[in-house]
């Protein structure tokens, strides 16, 4: 990884239209195609539920994977401020093991890494206004940052209502829609072009790519599905 140097960022919040849609593939894709134009990025996961441990300290594959795909190195402390064990929603988890999040320390933590990194990715915790604590849902964490918004959809039957209501709570929070992503999650879906196409005509923000169902999808792979003229982002350097 490359030694960081002081600057400012530009960057994204990667959100979904549920938990397990992809949020993860996505955001580390997106990693990886800024660094392929010229944009060294860092992954943060600013708060992850279930961890494991490797004999050595608590882990969170969701974060290894943001951690993996980046080009800056951060440490712990910036890249996953709270790792909760339980695989929970997060309110539920801190409640249980007596964690209390720091909406204000997340916000300090990314500024923090903003002025470090070139490029900046951000994935959320579930869905958009998931609870992170007994106050503050992720949509507020997100509008403190104001950052673009990238909406994650898992394709599926459902997934027209989720990510239309996504997009109202994105609207209502004043933080612009960078584009979306349609990853199918359900091999058996007959119709999970007809939904893309349907959202398409609806959603008010490009259609970044879509992503096949494939388990063997890396974030390398996917980078290169992703339409990164539609996110503004500079020529890849010759």
């Amino acid at each position: 990884m490359k030694t960081p140097q002081t600057r400012q960022a530009r960057g994204l919040f990667v959100t979904g239209t549920d938990t397990g849609v992809g949020k993860t593939l996505v955001a580390s894709a997106l990693l990886r195609l800024h660094a392929a134009h010229g944009l060294p990025a860092a992954g943060m996961k600013p708060v992850a539920s279930g961890a494991f441990h490797d004999g050595a300290r608590w882990r969170n594959e969701d974060a290894d994977a943001l951690h993996a795909a980046s080009d800056v190195a951060l440490p712990a402390r910036l890249a996953n401020p709270y790792l909760l064990k339980r695989a929970t929603a997060p309110h539920i988890a801190a409640a249980e093991e007596g964690v209390v999040i720091d909406i204000d320390h997340l916000e300090r933590c990314y500024r923090e890494i903003a002025g470090i990194a070139p490029a900046v990715v951000v994935e959320g915790a579930g869905g958009f206004v998931v609870p992170l604590d007994a106050k503050h849902n992720s949509d507020e964490l997100a509008a403190r940052l104001g950052l673009p918004v990238v909406l994650v959809v898992g394709i599926r039957l459902g997934c027209i209502n989720h990510a239309l209501l996504t997009c109202q709570a994105i609207a209502a929070r004043s933080l612009p829609l960078a584009g979306w992503v349609a990853n199918c999650i359900d091999p058996h879906e007959p119709y999970a072009q007809a939904m893309t196409d349907s959202l398409a005509q609806r959603i008010g923000a490009p259609l970044l790519g879509g992503l096949p169902w494939d388990p063997a999808l890396d974030a390398e792979r996917a980078s290169q599905l992703l339409d990164a003229a539609a996110l503004g982002l500079p020529q890849r350097p010759t």
